[in-house]
């Protein structure tokens, strides 16, 4: 039987279960030390004055743009090429995404093709760049549109912890940054769980309030909220992984280095580009290929275990389109979403499965 080699791993180690095992012996599981521990180093890890643990990606998402004032009627510009959970929040606060095109070559948000939306759009409010893959997005001209057009700028860095774009950590570069702690991403909580990030004291308390109930800090309910809280088990988990983080995202690049160098001269294979202004933390190691579906099938007899992120884009899913007055046209997200392959990446896999995986891709073509 031929060995497997994994698309991810999650990593659980005696600590991390021996800060659970005391979490759960405490009794304290909710509104305790440990998501306020967490709170500190991760906003510490962003260079941000504040951070907001959640009980998922999405939530943080949902919370900072609603605590960003973002509701019925508003534009908010939003890539396709994306995870579903980046437009969803939109939708559900009655504001309406508009859809943005990505770069060719970064698949992040296309800052040509934003400033031309955002002339466009009839009352914009905000634009979510994705940090997509770990690779942040070019925010310098992210900036500038949304400086011309009094936007607030919210990172969807869900894919992107310990990410850098000009030196400063993803997060810390727009008004607030959303992060996901779900176990397939460069750290966990050992479940689902979120943080949000900003400097911002007004938007903090607000997300803090909405989470709890809408609670203030005297236990009164302020304003509509519903339970979106971080437990203390999964903050337990997150402080231990995210010590590991430097590290594992260092592994993470090296890594994908033994990817560029077996798949180099591949003509078949687009591999993904690293910008030299950026730390790329490699969530993903994503390539394009002229016929996905035929390389797939062939790892996969091969015990090589692939994914796609995203096809269909976000546009194009029935829940969207069910939700647009009409699909938009973005001819390089329709383009990649046909192409790209992600291929195993985590900080554990071994030379040896990533030449073998490389071998494979190579023998196809060949």
């Amino acid at each position: 039987m031929t060995e497997q080699v994994p698309f991810t791993d999650v990593y659980v180690d005696d600590t991390i279960v021996e800060r659970v095992v005391e979490t759960v012996e405490s009794r304290r599981y909710v509104k305790g030390p440990r998501v306020e521990k967490l709170e500190a180093r991760f906003a510490d890890t962003c260079d941000t004055d504040h951070a907001v643990g959640v009980s998922s990606g999405t939530a943080a998402l949902y919370l900072t743009m609603k605590a960003a004032g973002i509701g019925p009627g508003d534009d908010v510009l939003v890539p396709a090429h994306t995870f579903f959970a980046t437009v969803s929040p939109v939708v559900e606060l009655d504001a309406n995404p508009v859809f943005v095109d990505v770069d060719p070559q970064t698949y992040t948000m296309s800052g040509t093709d934003l400033a031309d939306k955002a002339e466009d759009a009839d009352d914009p409010k905000a634009v979510v760049p994705v940090h997509l893959y770990g690779q942040p997005a070019a925010m310098d001209a992210i900036h500038s549109v949304a400086n011309a057009h009094d936007l607030a700028v919210i990172e969807d860095s869900c894919q992107a912890h310990g990410a850098t774009y000009r030196g400063d950590p993803t997060g810390s570069l727009g008004d607030a940054g959303c992060f996901s702690f779900y176990p397939s991403k460069n750290m966990t909580v050992a479940g689902d769980g979120g943080i949000l990030v900003t400097d911002d004291a007004d938007l903090a308390r607000t997300a803090r309030e909405l989470r709890n109930h809408g609670r203030d800090d005297e236990g009164n309910h302020v304003r509509v909220g519903l339970n979106h809280r971080m437990n203390e088990t999964s903050a337990a988990a997150g402080i231990e992984q995210l010590s590991h983080l430097a590290d594992w995202n260092a592994d993470r690049a090296a890594a994908a280095e033994r990817y560029y160098e077996r798949l180099d001269d591949v003509a078949a294979v687009e591999l993904p580009m690293q910008m030299d202004d950026a730390t790329h933390v490699y969530h993903l190691f994503v390539v394009q290929v002229p016929d996905r579906d035929g390389l797939r099938a062939h790892l996969d007899e091969q015990g090589i275990q692939t994914g796609v992120h995203y096809d269909p884009p976000v546009h194009r899913t029935p829940a969207m389109r069910d939700a647009l007055d009409e699909i938009p046209s973005l001819p390089v997200t329709e383009e990649l979403s046909k192409r790209i392959v992600s291929l195993p990446m985590h900080p554990r896999i071994t030379d040896e499965e990533i030449d073998r995986v490389a071998a494979e891709i190579r023998g196809y073509y060949e």
